[in-house]
């Protein structure tokens, strides 16, 4: 059974300044990994529009994923 999370923990320095630092790569990782996703489909199929298509649904989820995790820090 997993122990109950320690208030002391979350008031840390390093833990809130991990917390905000994975905010700070979340949206450009994202968006990194879609383009780069879509340009080897793209080179793959030899195609030239997936990366677009890549780029934009890199972007939408890492900006959902960023505003999930915002909405869970602030209910907590």
């Amino acid at each position: 059974m997993p122990e109950p999370p320690d208030p002391e923990r979350k008031k840390s320095p390093w833990v809130q300044f991990g917390r905000y630092s994975q905010l700070a790569f979340m949206l450009p990782a994202g968006t990194v990994a879609g383009y780069l996703i879509g340009a080897l489909l793209d080179h793959w199929l030899h195609v030239t529009w997936i990366s677009v298509v890549g780029l934009l649904l890199g972007t939408a989820g890492a900006l959902f994923e960023l505003i999930r995790t915002l909405a869970r820090e602030t209910n907590k």
